[in-house]
């Protein structure tokens, strides 16, 4: 009988080693337990959910069935907005599936506020495990968070979905098939859930506050012009050694009457 590696590695598993260590893990013992995982994931299911966890920047973050998994390229946002963020600061994590993006950006920070949103309600359970102490909200984008928020926001993580709806076809299948589609489809040129935070980013930034966000690098000349119509001065963040770009777009310090 072939043997869980030999499985993993038959189903096409590059870290076949390495997944039959977490499953034997997750299963704890149970052989039946086990055989399901393992059937699981020669089927396909991202091994995430099978552990019940995604590793993102070295800490492991509860996630569950159909929330979207924690992306290595995301590092570059969490760190970007690590460096903007100082004790006393308010930050929200906008679209925040498991809460990873927001608790990476401030780690280590004191004295912080910390506001995650997401429309899924799975999500939401996930970053509020994700996230203890801190305030996580359900609803779509700003409709779900407390008014007193307005204009004290110093720094807006929005990692909104944004691969164009004709491109999704060609995602990796553990993706396409198993996250739920709202995290990932950003609409006909992926930038439609971008342009709805933008267009409402002003109203909840604090003056010389930040918004963070990621695009891919056809869409960067977009975004900049999305964010400056919404009175944003954007900027591209890149990371040649991950060839990964992110945009910010930062607020005027100054209040006008």
């Amino acid at each position: 009988m072939p043997t869980v590696i030999e499985r993993l590695r038959a189903a096409g598993c590059v870290f076949a080693e390495d997944e039959a260590a977490l499953l034997t893990e997750a299963a704890a013992g149970d052989a039946a337990s086990l055989e399901g995982l393992v059937e699981r994931r020669v089927a396909g299911h991202p091994i995430e959910y099978l552990v019940g966890w995604a590793l993102f920047a070295g800490e492991r973050f509860a996630v569950a069935d159909g929330v979207f998994i924690p992306r290595h390229r995301t590092g570059l946002l969490a760190m970007t907005a690590h460096d903007m963020i100082h004790s006393g600061h308010t930050v929200l994590d906008l679209c925040c599936g498991t809460g990873a993006l927001g608790a990476t950006a401030t780690r280590g920070i004191p004295g912080v506020r910390l506001v995650a949103a997401d429309i899924d309600p799975v999500a939401v359970a996930c970053a509020r495990r994700n996230l203890p102490g801190f305030e996580v909200y359900e609803g779509d984008l700003f409709d779900a968070l407390p008014r007193d928020l307005r204009g004290r926001v110093d720094v807006l993580l929005a990692n909104v979905p944004y691969v164009p709806t004709h491109q999704i076809a060609f995602l990796p299948e553990e993706f396409r098939v198993h996250e739920r589609r709202a995290a990932l489809d950003g609409g006909d040129d992926g930038l439609r859930v971008l342009r709805r935070v933008a267009a409402q980013a002003p109203g909840w930034l604090a003056p010389g506050g930040h918004l963070l966000t990621e695009a891919g690098d056809a869409q960067l000349d977009a975004a900049h012009g999305i964010l400056r119509d919404a009175g944003l001065e954007p900027r591209t963040v890149t990371d040649p050694e991950t060839e990964t770009s992110i945009v910010v777009g930062s607020m005027s310090r100054t209040i006008y009457p």
